[in-house]
Parts: structure tokens; C-alpha cells; sequence
């Protein structure tokens, strides 16, 4: 949900011709000489995860936009009968008899395809989307500057009128689960002030009661809609009596408004003008939703408590009522730079500019010619606003926590064929603690009506499953609305967050959250694939496929789709690895997913023109420039390439003869693949993520030039004036999409480190400094990066190659062999150990 608080204060003109006082002399900051104007392009985001606000660095008034991170329309908040977009139980009989046609129609198919499965879709309904509202009004005055600082977490908006410096810091606190907005000057008194609320511009959004609690507070509560899900926010404002005057306290007032008969209350907050030298508004916000009510217990109803007292307790906690905003400011940065900085940090060897605001360099920046410092700044952006939106009870969405508008694109939902994926790919990498919020999400509202989606539509009765587009409120069926499988025919979407359970475990090792939380998952989302796959009938070649499948996003509609298979391949794969640290007992379940994945189409295969084939039938276009990398997922973010291994994905069965590529050749029709599936630019081509995709593939090859260009392509074409990632760029409104945002850091680590998964836990990680590094970043530096085997890695590089190299093994770890190679030497071997630290300085 999103909110406008409107300060209000008198002021004048002019511009700053170098970055603001204030902003941080690292240069790790976006700074602009104007007040925002375009939502997307111009605005800033802070956020602790529960909330999420946009800047717009207004100067007369200050409209600052609130989202709550759990209010959503639609759902059974709104539709009592909603179901998550299932089948109806007693629909499951004919579902079954349904999909056995559509087997036998694509494997008799001369060509291995079929139309559409429009028949196992299921309308959306109410499927709901995030509440937003915004309203600006802005002056021009003298000395105008604005920043969002990313060394402490704080957007700040500076000006002077009648040489009087007025300075304005936006934060949202994690400890506090509160958003702080400070205003004070060197003139020794502020204006008059007016705290306001407005949902003016949110249409088809019910106007909320806005209510005096006491007289320096204000209560919002109101509907997502008609009969929606319940919100409520509360503002607390407080002040400093100006020097010298302590036992004048200062004049602050809440307002009731006469309303017309029937009209919602309204309220505002003043503040009297020449009485205080600082005041601040904090703000919670909360609504009824709860994920512990996505179960059958609660029949789905994903409803909890009123959130008055909650919201109660966090505004009146000492932190918040009592605390000076002093005290209050030292606790965020101190918690934000524990979470964020102090624990990982990048060099590129750039050099800070602080000459000239973020838009024009932006503006500057070409393909290929490339800009270390925006680079730089662009990794730590994206870092940023992983942890400002992660760090909640949802995860992050398409749009992070913020959006613009009461309906945004594509519902601002959980997109799982790449999106919510990219998401997270440099969490683990980077040493951010974000990721349970994700598995809680998993537990929550995708495994409970998940097995109710495998029951009806896929007549299995273990495990559960999920498709392409989910909401908050467990929407796990496939979403219809016509011919729509090329978008909604993926049940392969909870292998591949499995993968990042998997992973999860794999970099920490953290038993106990494996053995509640994490096998769990991974056993229900296996169990359910385990009965899915069934024998090839096109090629009767002894082998399993997925029949129906989509690659995602594409059409035919065929079996045996090379990214299902390699996902499935993976996802049994961590079964076996993770086993027996699980605890279960249960072997014969261990037993069953070996002899399966032994048996399964692995998902390779070289195609008539020498590319890794999309589909088991060689049907590929080289003129196919989809957005999706979809049958190189085994490349990157995946292994299954990378590191194949023949004596295990061997003995491929093609026109009756068994054969064992090497990883070389393997390699080579991945590397054909990329370079016609083309630059990011063909068909709706115009996001961003796409292109982060292809760089950190090309790395993945150790190819630094087309890494790089990649890369730069992205940032010239996709990212906007305050680096936020740009659907429609040349849009003169266009959407924000976070994903590429989120998977930008991950792409450029993966020039600089890579250490993919493995097949089995005795096969040694290969841990690869530099391996596409461009020429552009001579001399650099990482500290606190993550790797697999519970390792943290510090790197330092000059003249293009490593001259220092540390490692430190966690102290939960059990026995893994690493080595560590740089230009395809190996430059050091070690076994993991509790506590080990090795440095390596001979490349």
C-alpha cells in the first residue's frame, strides 16, 4: 500500500553545482540538482523490508509514497470462493483423462508438439495486486540538492531560503520496522509544518478514515478495496523546542476535519512555525494479511489479527516515542551497514565522481566504452535494494517493495521463470541474509495449496507444485485466461527454487534450518516430480521426460523441454547430496530419486547446427532471439553445464546410439546457443534482465569482451537517469521492473569469482579468480564474498591478475575438497576444515 505525507514549508531558488553536503566522499551515492518528476527515472527508494517508500525530494511539500509489503488487493480478501486458481476437487477425474490426451497427442505428434493446454488452465479471479497512491507539488529554491546516500541508508534533500540551510534525511528503520522523515535547519527555528495523508490519486481506492490519536498522531485505517483486506498505518510526530527555550515544549496539534454526512474522517498534524528547531514524523504500517492462514486449517483464508496493536507496540516502543531522532538515526546506519557493507565490500579500481550528479553521468555512459565508477555504483544499487526490500516477512517481488499506482504492471507478483530467481542470485555470493523470508514464503503459500494444485490438475498425491505467475495469497494453479502456456505451462517453477534451498545450504551448512525447513521443501517439490516424469513414447528411447512442457515463455508446447530436464536433474541431484544431513530415514524415497535421475533425459543435447538443443526434438531456429536463456540454465545460474560430468550425465541414447559428449563439446553448443540467441534486443526485448542474464553467461564461458559488452549494453539501454531498471525505456513513463536490478551484481561477480555446484560432494570445488575479467577493471578488490563449502574469499587484483587471495572456512563445515585456479591453472588445493584460513599469493 502505498501512502503520501506531505511536509509542508516555505521556500525559494537556485542549483548546487557539485554533490551536496553530506553526500558520502566514497562517491557511494546517487545524487540530482531537481525535485523528482518521472516515478520511474527519477525518484528514490528507501526501505527495511516491511516498508518501502519513494522520494521525490519535493522542497514547498514533500510527498512521500508508502507501500506496505503485505497489502494487496484481490484474493480471498476480496472473493471468498477464491481458490489460488485451481481446479475444482471434483473436477480432477476429468483433469487426469484431460492430460493423458495431451501426453499422447504430443508423443504421437509427428513433431513432438501440440497447440495449447488451454484446457488445464484456471482463470486468475482475484488475484490481486499491490495498492499504491502518490501526489507531489514541488517549488524551485536556491542551493537545491538531492541524494540517496548508500553508505548509511538515508535519502537527504537539501536547499536554502533566505540563507537558511534546510536539510530533510528519508530512512526506513529495520529495527524500528518504522520510516523516519527529519527536517531541520541552521537557522535556528523551522515554518510552520503539516503532516498530511492523501490517497488523492489512487483511483478506484477507497479513501481510509484518518483519525487524531492524541494530539501528535495520526490513524489511518481503510480497505484494499470494497470488501478488501484491512490496513492501517499510524504517524507519530515529534520536535525539539528551539535552543534555549527547554521548558517551552513544542506546539504540535492533530486536527480533526468536519466531513460532509457519510464521508471518511480526515485529519492532519501541525506543527507551529517558529517554535521547534527539528521535528520528525515516524511511521508504521501494517494489515490483516498473515501467511500462517494460507493452510487448510485456515481454509486458505490468509487472514490474522486487526493490526492496531502490533502497529501499537512499534509506535510507541522506546526506540520510536522516546529515543531522539539522534539515537534513532545511529541505530538504523549501525544495523544497515551490519547487514550490508560492513560484511562485503567491492573495488573496481574506480575513482569517485562527485563533479557531476548521477543523470548526467548516466546520460554519459556508452556500450563497450563502459564506466567503472557507474559500474561500481550501479553493484552497490543493487545490493541496496535486495536488502531495503528482502528483509521483511514477503520476499522481494517484481518490483522489489515499491511500485506506482493502485494497479502495476503485471501485478508486482512472483514471476518464477527467471524473475523472483534473479532476484536473489547474488544474495549468497554477496553475504546478504535475505533468503527466509523467501523459504517462508515457500512453506506458507506455494506447498500447502501447491499440493492441492498437484492433486487436481496432475492426479499426484505426493508433493506439491507451483506455476509461473503467484501471488500472496497461494495462487498455485495455471493461470488461464486463453491459450496461455507459453507463460503459465511451468511446473518446473518450484525445482527451480529448490535450487536455491539447495544453495542456501550449501554456502552455510546451517543443519537445524536444513532439517526444519529446507529438506522439507526440497523432499515435497522432488516428490512430486518423481511422478511426473514419465517414459518417452516419441523416441522410446528408455529414457523420462516432462510431457507437457513449455521452455518458458516460448511456444511449442512439446516434452522433454532441456530446461525442465536439467532442473529436475539438479533438484535430484541436491536430494542426494543433502540427504544425509537431513536426518530422514527414508531410503528407499533416496533410492528412487537416484535411479530416476540415472534414468532421466538429462536435457543435452547437440542440434543439427551445433547448438545445445531448446527442445528433445531438433527444432531450434537460429534466428530464435528470445528474451529467455532458458536450455542454457545448466550454464549459469545452474551447473549441469558448467560442470558436467559425462560419467554421470553420460550415455545419451541418440537414433539408437549411446553417446558421451565431453564438456568441451558440451561448452561449444552452449557457446553457439548464446551467440544466436543474440544481444537481448529481439522480440520484447526491452528489459533489462535479459541482458544481465546473457553477461553473466558470457563470464560463465570466460569470454570477458562479450561479458562486458553485455553488461554495458544493459546500463546504456535499460537503466534509467536514478538507476532503476527500465521495461520500455523510451516510454516517457516506463515500468520499473527490480529483477535486473537484483541480478546486476550477480552477473558482475561472475566475471570475478565463479565456483558453480557440483554432482557429488567428493568432486572438488573449483573455485575460479578472474575468469572474465575486462580490461576496464585492471585493478580491483573483494572482500567477504561468499563461495560454496561454508568459505568466505577476499581478492585483491592489479595489472589484471590476482596478487592476493584469502580464504576463511566457517566453523560448522564438514570435509570438502576445494582448489582454486586462475587462467586455468591451478594455483592452490586445500580441505575444508572448521575455522581453516589459507592465503594464496603465487599466480
Amino acid at each position: 500500500m502505498w501512502i503520501s505525507f506531505i511536509l509542508a514549508s516555505l521556500l525559494s531558488t537556485g542549483l548546487v553545482a557539485s554533490a551536496p553536503p553530506g553526500f558520502p566522499s566514497s562517491g557511494n551515492g546517487l545524487w540530482f540538482t531537481k525535485p523528482a518528476n518521472v516515478w520511474s527515472k527519477e525518484m528514490l527508494p528507501v526501505g527495511n523490508g516491511y516498508l518501502a517508500a519513494m522520494v521525490p525530494g519535493g522542497t514547498s511539500s514533500e510527498a512521500t509514497q508508502l507501500n506496505i509489503e503485505s497489502l494487496w488487493s484481490g484474493g480471498p480478501f476480496e472473493d471468498p470462493s477464491y481458490n489460488g486458481g485451481n481446479k475444482q476437487p471434483g473436477e480432477q477425474a476429468n483433469t487426469s483423462l484431460i492430460m493423458q490426451s495431451i501426453r499422447q497427442n504430443i508423443f504421437s505428434s509427428p513433431t513432438g508438439d501440440i497447440d495449447n493446454v488451454e484446457s488445464l488452465t484456471t482463470d486468475a479471479g482475484a488475484y490481486g495486486y499491490l495498492v499504491s497512491g502518490i501526489s507531489t507539488t514541488n517549488s524551485t529554491v536556491s542551493g537545491y540538492g538531492r541524494f540517496l546516500d548508500l553508505d548509511q541508508g538515508i535519502a537527504r534533500t537539501i536547499w536554502t531560503q533566505d540563507k537558511t540551510a534546510f536539510v530533510r534525511s528519508t530512512f526506513c528503520s529495520h529495527p524500528t520496522q518504522a520510516c523516519i522523515q527529519h527536517i531541520t535547519t541552521d537557522g535556528g527555528h523551522l515554518p510552520g509544518l503539516s503532516y498530511v495523508f492523501s490517497s488523492a490519486l489512487e483511483t478506484g481506492f477507497p479513501a481510509p478514515n484518518v483519525t487524531c490519536m492524541g494530539s501528535d498522531s495520526l490513524r489511518i485505517r481503510g480497505l484494499a478495496a470494497s470488501r478488501g483486506m484491512l490496513y492501517e498505518i499510524i504517524a507519530h510526530v515529534r520536535a525539539t523546542p528551539i535552543s534555549g527555550t527547554p521548558t517551552n515544549p513544542p506546539i504540535i496539534r492533530c486536527v480533526q476535519f468536519p466531513v460532509a454526512s457519510g464521508a471518511p474522517f480526515n485529519a492532519t498534524i501541525e506543527v507551529a512555525g517558529s517554535t521547534v528547531s527539528e521535528a520528525w514524523v515516524s511511521w508504521v504500517g501494517g494489515t490483516e494479511y498473515s501467511m500462517d492462514g494460507g493452510d487448510v486449517a485456515h481454509r486458505f483464508s490468509f487472514r490474522g489479527s486487526d493490526p492496531h496493536t502490533q502497529l501499537l507496540s512499534l509506535i510507541t516502543a522506546p526506540a520510536t516515542a522516546t529515543a531522539s531522532f539522534a539515537t534513532t538515526l545511529s541505530q538504523h546506519v549501525a544495523d544497515y551497514k551490519a547487514a550490508l557493507t560492513e560484511k562485503f565490500s567491492l573495488s573496481l579500481g574506480q575513482v569517485s565522481r562527485l563533479d557531476a550528479p548521477t543523470d548526467m553521468i548516466r546520460a554519459a555512459y556508452r556500450t563497450d566504452v563502459g564506466d567503472p565508477y557507474l559500474e561500481w555504483l550501479l553493484f552497490n544499487f543493487g545490493r541496496y535494494l535486495l536488502m531495503s526490500s528482502g528483509r521483511g516477512v514477503m520476499p522481494a517481488n517484481l518490483q522489489g517493495k515499491w511500485a506506482n499506482g493502485d494497479e502495476n504492471p503485471w501485478g508486482a507478483d512472483y514471476h518464477s521463470n527467471i524473475n523472483i530467481q534473479m532476484n536473489y542470485w547474488s544474495a549468497e555470493m554477496t553475504n546478504l541474509d535475505v533468503h527466509r523470508p523467501l523459504f517462508d514464503y515457500f512453506q506458507k503459500t506455494w506447498a500447502p495449496r501447491g499440493t492441492l494444485t498437484a492433486q487436481v490438475l496432475y492426479n499426484i498425491t505426493r508433493g506439491w507444485v507451483v506455476h509461473n505467475e503467484m501471488n500472496i495469497f497461494g495462487h498455485t494453479g495455471m493461470k488461464g485466461g486463453g491459450n496461455t502456456a507459453q507463460w503459465a505451462d511451468y511446473p518446473e517453477a518450484n525445482a527451480w527454487m529448490m535450487i536455491h534451498v539447495w544453495d542456501h545450504f550449501d554456502y552455510n551448512n546451517d543443519v537445524s534450518w536444513w532439517k526444519a525447513q529446507g529438506w522439507p521443501l526440497i523432499k515435497g517439490v522432488a516428490s512430486f516430480h518423481l511422478d511426473k516424469l514419465i517414459p518417452d513414447t516419441h523416441f522410446n528411447d528408455s529414457t523420462l521426460v516432462v510431457n507437457p512442457c513449455n521452455s518458458p515463455e516460448q511456444v511449442p508446447i512439446t516434452f522433454g523441454c532441456a530446461h525442465a530436464q536439467q532442473l529436475i536433474w539438479q533438484l535430484f541431484n541436491a536430494v542426494e547430496k543433502g540427504f544425509a544431513a537431513s536426518g530422514d530415514t527414508d531410503k528407499g524415497f533416496l533410492a528412487e530419486v537416484q535411479a530416476k535421475r540415472a534414468q532421466m533425459d538429462k536435457g543435452l543435447r547437440i542440434g543439427s547446427w551445433g547448438q545445445l538443443q531448446e527442445w528433445k526434438v531438433d527444432q531450434d531456429s537460429p534466428t530464435d532471439t528470445h528474451r529467455h536463456l532458458s536450455h542454457l540454465i545448466g550454464l549459469f545460474p545452474g551447473y549441469a553445464i558448467a560442470n558436467y560430468d559425462p560419467t554421470i550425465q553420460g550415455g545419451l541414447l541418440v537414433n539408437g546410439t549411446h553417446l558421451t559428449y565431453t564438456p568441451a563439446q558440451l561448452t561449444a553448443a552452449a557457446t553457439v546457443s548464446l551467440i544466436h540467441r543474440g544481444d537481448g534486443t529481439g522480440p520484447d526485448a526491452d528489459s533489462g534482465w535479459e541482458k544481465a542474464w546473457r553477461a553473466a553467461a558470457w563470464a560463465q564461458l570466460g569470454n570477458a569482451t562479450q561479458f562486458y559488452h553485455e553488461l554495458t549494453y544493459g546500463i546504456f539501454t535499460n537503466f534509467g537517469p536514478n538507476l532503476f531498471s527500465l521495461y520500455d525505456p523510451a516510454d516517457a513513463n516506463p515500468i520499473f521492473q527490480i529483477d535486473a536490478n537484483l541480478a546486476y551484481p550477480s552477473a558482475l561477480m561472475n566475471a570475478l569469482i565463479q565456483a558453480p555446484d557440483v554432482a557429488s560432494l567428493n568432486t572438488p570445488i573449483t573455485i575460479t579468480l578472474l575468469p572474465a575479467l575486462p580490461k576496464q577493471w585492471p585493478a580491483g578488490s573483494i572482500k567477504g564474498a561468499r563461495v560454496r563449502g561454508g568459505i568466505t574469499l577476499d581478492l585483491q587484483w592489479s595489472g589484471g591478475s590476482p596478487t592476493h587471495a584469502s580464504i576463511k572456512v566457517d566453523e560448522n563445515v564438514g570435509s570438502r575438497p576445494v582448489r582454486i585456479l586462475h587462467m586455468g591453472r591451478v594455483v592452490g588445493t586445500f580441505t575444508t576444515a572448521p575455522g581453516l584460513s589459507q592465503s594464496f599469493t603465487n599466480f
